[in-house]
Order: C-alpha cells, then structure tokens, then sequence
C-alpha cells in the first residue's frame, strides 16, 4: 500500500492550512447555504509606505487594498486523471452557479489559478446559462462547443460537474441541456443521465475489489496525492461489498486498508491500526476508539494530521455525520502532530484544499 514518504510531511502545508483551522482542527465552518454568493471576505494585501521621505523603522504606514472574493471549490482534474476539489477565492459576482461553471472551461478565467499538474475540464469557448428549479434540480444548457470533448473524460466532466454545483446546499442535482436540447445520455461516450446527476453517483469511482456489483454499496474516501512538495485530499468512491459491519466501519476499515492498487494515491494509516471498540454515534457526533498504532511513530500521544483529514473528510460524507471525536485505548488527551489539541470533536470544513500552490 503506498504511503506518504516520511521526508515530505513536514513540507506540506498547504492542503493542511485550509483543512487544519478554527475550532478543533478544521473549525465549524457551516455549508454554503444560499446559491447567493456569501458575506463578502475582505482580502487585505498590506504593502509597506513611507510618508514625506520619512523612513523611521517600525512607523511606516501600510496602505490597505480592499478586493470582495467569495470562497468557491472547483473540481479539476490532476495529472494522475482524478476529479479533485480545489478551493480559490472567487472575484464576487451574482450568479454563484454560471460563475463557477465558466471557471470550470478550459482557457477560461481559471487559467492563470490552475495549480501546477491541475487542468480544466470542459472543452474551450464552452459557454452556459443556468435555470435553478424550486425542487433543487439546476439544469444547465450548454453551446455545442461542450460536445467537444474526448470520450475518456465523460466521467471526469460529469463528476466536475456535479461536485462543482452541489457544494451550494440549494442544488441537489444537475440536469444538462445542449442547446436547449434535453440530454438523455452523454453526446460523445452516451453515459445515461435520464434521472439528473447527484453526488450519490460518485466521484472517481473504484469499482476493484467488487465481484458482486448488485449487492455492494458506495462509500466515499479521501486518500493523500502529492504535486512537487505539495499534499491535498483525493475523493475516491469505493464501491464494497454489503456485510453486516455499519458504513462508519467500514469506511475505517477501507482507509486502514489504503488506496491499493489505485495509482498516484497515498495514506499514513499503518495496516496494525484498528478499532478496539465499536464506533458511537450520537447527536452526529461519531467517536473512534483506536489502539496504539494509530499514533504511528509518533512521539506520544501525537496522531498524524494526515489520518485525522482522511478520518475526517471520509466520515462525514456519509449522511448525519457532522464530527468526529478520536480517541486511543479510550484515552481523549490526545493532539495532532502540527500542535492541535483534539479537544473538541473535529468538524469538516467548508472547503477542501486550496489554489494557491
């Protein structure tokens, strides 16, 4: 099972800013609520400036530059061919959907924002409108230049697509239109999207390890990929066999076990680890009670920030889990190797990785 290579941990910081903030590690950022672009998030750029040739050390006036930004993700894909999230903060404008989807087009406005191994999926010139019905349905018609894609990048299009657009809680599924033409399968590989497209489909399917597709069942993961010195979180959904073991294990059993043979994914769980109690769940708070190994080689009681993310982002996917709460042979004074006391059950973010590579 790949891991992360022990000598790139302590450089990767950015996924882990973005991930490992506010109360507990990643702070109780709730869900975008509103197809509306939120508050407005004051950027300041402060530039150092001396006043009537005036340079006395530590007087100097900063100018402020103001610029209104929302926080968008953007599901892109990486150089190993997987749809990953992104998170950019987006100039603010009036039509979140439309504003999104058109950073989403190949030698569109993300281009100079593409971070290094990153790219676009939808064809260029692609271009949209967006009608968002009162059941949460958004039905997007595209121009023809959508049509223009190669036949391999249909699933990485749909899933962009439809993670894209759902991470505003007023969207629930996505029906797709091609010149005002109503789309029953795919123009170019024909995948049906007769019943609108929803985050139940998936994102990087891993169909494996499944000889009995019809009694299976889809799980969602978030496993480790590196670009230079640069770590982020890749979702993959995992079909699995149905058994008499709950979702929230074998989630966990399902990260111990790692990506596989899945290529360019990694992970810092360690095939020892495992629970010695069954998962509690109440009030959406699920607490794990792990044994030792979970520390890793960690001086002790330090858990990788690393398999706390992975635990984190992976539970919460699944409905009615809003936190996570770690403990190891029941003991609760435990912390994150980057300093983070895990005090608090530890809630998943508003957004997942960042732009800024």
């Amino acid at each position: 099972m790949p891991k992360l290579p022990k000598v790139k941990i302590a450089t990767t910081v950015i996924a882990s800013t973005v991930l490992l903030s506010g109360c507990g590690l990643f702070g109780g950022e709730q869900a975008m609520k509103e197809i509306d672009p939120p508050q407005d998030v004051n950027m300041v750029d402060d530039q150092a400036k001396l006043e009537d040739g005036k340079s006395s050390e530590g007087n100097d006036k900063k100018e402020e530059a103001t610029k209104d930004t929302v926080t968008r993700e953007l599901y892109l894909v990486d150089k190993n061919g997987y749809v990953v999230p992104q998170t950019f903060e987006l100039p603010k404008e009036n039509s979140a959907a439309q504003q999104v989807l058109e950073y989403l087009v190949e030698g569109g406005p993300v281009t100079n924002m593409l971070p290094e191994g990153f790219k676009a999926v939808l064809p260029p010139d692609t271009q949209m409108t967006t009608d968002l019905l009162k059941d949460g349905t958004l039905v997007v018609d595209f121009s023809n230049e959508f049509t223009e894609y190669k036949a391999e990048d249909e699933q990485k299009i749909l899933q962009s697509l439809t993670w894209t657009l759902t991470q505003f809680d007023t969207i629930k599924k996505v029906n797709i239109k091609v010149n005002g033409h109503e789309q029953n399968v795919m123009p170019v590989n024909k995948t049906p999207i007769n019943d609108s497209l929803t985050r139940a489909d998936g994102i990087n399917v891993d169909n494996s390890d499944v000889v009995d597709v019809m009694n299976s069942e889809l799980i969602t993961l978030y496993f480790l990929a590196q670009e230079g010195e640069n770590t982020y979180y890749v979702p993959v959904t995992k079909r699995v066999q149905e058994t008499s073991e709950d979702k929230i294990v074998a989630t966990i059993n399902e990260l111990i076990k790692g990506p596989g043979l899945v290529g360019g994914l990694l992970s810092e769980f360690n095939s020892e680890v495992e629970l010695i109690s069954e998962p509690d769940y109440k009030n959406g708070v699920v607490t794990l009670n792990f044994n030792e190994s979970i520390l890793g080689n960690l001086e002790g009681t330090a858990i990788s920030k690393h398999i706390i993310n992975s635990l984190v982002l992976s539970l919460t996917e699944q409905p009615g889990v809003e936190s996570v709460a770690i403990q190891v042979n029941g003991k609760a004074d435990l912390k994150a190797d980057s300093g983070e006391e895990l005090t608090k059950p530890v809630t998943r973010p508003q957004t997942v990785n960042t732009g800024e590579f």
